[in-house]
């Protein structure tokens, strides 16, 4: 399978193409762009890993995009480019969450359940949990109004230092995963398992947890112009 990877939802945007879960190019932003300016950088890096991995966009089976927790203006971002890249190739788009993503850096957890922790910069985390089943949830959660997780967990995700550290003072069986940022591979195999019915259906729509901040004057918007 054929695959076009995009994530800009956090920090830092990356494109990759991955045939047969083989990683053939990739391009990440440095670190003096991260999280600034993803819609002007993904569609070069896009096109970029397409030249490289000698695939046009048209033999794609398929384009993998991360639809959220995360940043507005980035979830938005990688979400244009993935429908457009898509409609003019004639092929579907596969959303994926950033814990499905990180879910594919920790396969091996035994008992432990998964919990992805965004961090939301207000003090909170966007909190993602029962990863990869239907009744998976999301949520922007308060450090010190943290769940109760009732069995061992995992806790990955830029936020995970925070939550684990939380929990475990509360005394719960926690684990801190190395696993911070999803790798833009682990965005296509979580794609691939969705589109082959190993995840539950997600449309490829965005996930906003919170409401957005730009609010309507409180006269309403202006009149449009008359025509002449």
């Amino acid at each position: 399978m054929r695959i076009l990877a995009l994530d800009a939802a956090l920090a830092r945007c990356a494109a990759a193409v991955v045939v047969d879960g083989v990683l053939l190019a990739s391009r990440r932003a440095g670190a003096d762009t991260a999280g600034r300016g993803q819609a002007a950088l993904l569609p070069g890096m896009a096109e970029a890993v397409l030249a490289e991995a000698g695939i046009a966009a048209t033999d794609l089976d398929l384009v993998a995009v991360t639809v959220g927790p995360g940043s507005f203006t980035g979830i938005r971002a990688g979400l244009a480019l993935a429908h457009g890249i898509a409609l003019a190739a004639d092929i579907p788009v596969v959303g994926v969450t950033i814990g499905e993503a990180l879910a594919e850096a920790l396969p091996r957890l035994g008992a432990r359940v998964l919990w992805s922790a965004v961090d939301s910069r207000r003090g909170r985390v966007f909190l993602e949990r029962a990863i990869g089943a239907a009744e998976a949830t999301i949520e922007a959660v308060a450090l010190e109004a943290l769940p109760d997780p009732g069995r061992p967990v995992a806790v990955a995700g830029d936020g995970a230092i925070e939550v684990a550290s939380w929990l475990a003072a509360r005394g719960a069986n926690v684990m801190l995963s190395d696993a911070r940022q999803p790798q833009i591979r682990q965005v296509a195999l979580a794609a691939a398992k969705r589109w082959r019915g190993e995840l539950p259906p997600r449309p490829p729509l965005p996930v906003y947890v919170d409401p957005p901040e730009a609010k309507l004057p409180a006269g309403g918007l202006r009149p449009a112009p008359e025509s002449p």
